[in-house]
């Protein structure tokens, strides 16, 4: 990126109300760090309209066999993986339906890998090499709006057909401008100047949080506010399992345990059998053909 373009970023601007933070107290340092970090969730208020767009292009993408990727470098990058690794054992989806792709591979997770987000072949060859299709949703990170990797990657998923997003964090950027449903959240200039680990990070996470969750609840894994598709991977979650029943159903822990041992740790089979009554084969049969959808699977056996 030149460096004239740098200077027209406002998230490398210079933020006004830091620039003595290398001055004061220590607690004076750590309350203008919170000063700034409350003006994110603000900020990721004004675009909860695009958000909400967003959530509906990966739920249609979704429901009809597709994927959701995230492409980023850097911060961008990690926190989605971040998000995209939680969502199996949050919501009991394979691990492929939600993927994160960053620059420089594998590697760049833990450690920098120097060049590899200014590369946009790389960005596409990631794509092709997980046989994006025209079902699949690539969803670009970059706080600067700019990333040559994720705009590589952009560009070849709307010549292959796929739906776009992005999450920037600075207005009228490149990336935007590819994108079906733009997601830029201005934070401002950062606490420290263009470390955009922090408020620009702290956005992105608010908002990857916003589109996988948005989705999974409108994928029905969600019923209520219960996570009802949880994976029981250890003794916490199996205990959160439990828990989980006792509150969809109001019975007791050792009778949801029993649930979960005749239906091998189905929350969601346990709760249904439990509010309906049905046999587990038979309600088994029935969610399945409400997608998984209790309220509407109980609806079906009530009418």
């Amino acid at each position: 990126m030149r460096v004239e373009k740098i200077a027209n970023l406002t998230t490398e601007g210079t933020n006004p109300s830091t620039m003595n933070i290398d001055n004061v107290s220590t607690l004076e340092m750590i309350s203008m760090i919170n000063e700034e970090d409350k003006r994110v969730a603000l900020a990721v208020e004004k675009a909860k309209e695009s958000i909400a767009k967003a959530v509906d292009v990966i739920v249609e993408r979704l429901a009809n066999g597709g994927r959701l990727i995230y492409m980023g470098a850097g911060t961008s990058g990690r926190l989605g993986i971040l998000d995209a690794s939680e969502c199996p054992p949050t919501f009991g989806v394979d691990h492929t339906l939600v993927q994160g792709l960053i620059a420089g591979g594998h590697t760049a997770i833990f450690k920098a890998v120097e060049g590899a987000e200014d590369n946009f072949e790389i960005g596409k060859s990631d794509l092709v090499e997980k046989e994006l299709t025209e079902k699949d949703v690539v969803c670009g990170i970059a706080a600067s709006g700019r990333t040559p990797y994720v705009i590589g990657g952009m560009k070849f998923a709307k010549e292959v057909g796929a739906a776009t997003l992005c999450v920037t964090m600075n207005a009228d950027s490149e990336m935007a401008e590819i994108a079906d449903v733009p997601i830029t959240v201005v934070v401002g200039p950062e606490v420290i100047t263009g470390s955009t680990r922090m408020k620009a990070g702290t956005a992105q996470k608010l908002v990857l949080n916003m589109l996988s969750t948005g989705t999974m609840i409108k994928l029905g894994k969600v019923y209520g506010n219960l996570m009802v598709d949880v994976k029981t991977s250890n003794a916490k979650l199996v205990a959160r399992a439990k828990r989980i029943i006792m509150l969809a159903t109001g019975i007791s822990e050792e009778e949801a345990g029993k649930y979960l041992e005749k239906t091998n740790n189905d929350v969601k089979l346990s709760i249904f059998m439990v509010k309906t009554g049905l046999a587990q084969d038979s309600a088994r049969k029935i969610l399945e053909e409400h997608r998984g959808y209790i309220k509407k699977a109980i609806e079906s056996v009530k009418n």
